[in-house]
C-alpha cells in the first residue's frame, strides 16, 4: 500500500536551487545536441528535444526526459544516450559551473504522448458536444 502525499510537508525534491540547476543542465543539453557535439556517431543530426531535468536534492543524480523529434526510434535513441551519459555529463560540466556534475540518467518523456491523447479525447463527437452545452 502507497503513503498518500503530504500536501503540507516541504518536499525537497523540489527546492529552488534543484530546480535552477536542472532548468541549467536542460539548457545545456539542448544547446549540446543542437550543435551536434557529442562524438556519438548517431546522435549527428538527430533532432532531441529536452523538455525536462529534474535534480535530486543532493545535486548527484539528474534525470533528463528526452523525445526525438516526431517520435521516431525513441528506444534506440534513448540507448545511445545511455551509452554517451558520461561524454554528455563531461560536456554540460564545461557549460554549467557545479562543484560537482550529477550523473545523466535518461528518460523517454510520455508527456507528449498523453497530450495528443487528451486533444483526441476533446475532439471526438460526444466530448464537443458536451462542450458546446456549456458555453
Amino acid at each position: 500500500m502507497t503513503k498518500p502525499p503530504d500536501f503540507f510537508s516541504k518536499d525537497k525534491s523540489t527546492n529552488p536551487r534543484s530546480l535552477r540547476v536542472g532548468e541549467e543542465i536542460r539548457h545545456a543539453l539542448a544547446d549540446i545536441f543542437m550543435r551536434g557535439e557529442s562524438n556519438a556517431p548517431e546522435l549527428f543530426g538527430a533532432a532531441i528535444t529536452v523538455s525536462e531535468v529534474r535534480v535530486s536534492p543532493e545535486l548527484k543524480n539528474a534525470t533528463v526526459y528526452v523525445m526525438p523529434l516526431a517520435g521516431e526510434n525513441k528506444e534506440e535513441l534513448l540507448e545511445v544516450l545511455k551509452v554517451a551519459a558520461p561524454e554528455l555529463r563531461y560536456l554540460v560540466s564545461k557549460r554549467v559551473t557545479l562543484r560537482h556534475t550529477p550523473m545523466l540518467h535518461f528518460r523517454l518523456d510520455h508527456s507528449f504522448d498523453e497530450a495528443q491523447r487528451i486533444n483526441e479525447l476533446l475532439r471526438k463527437p460526444e466530448v464537443a458536444r458536451d462542450l458546446a452545452k456549456d458555453e
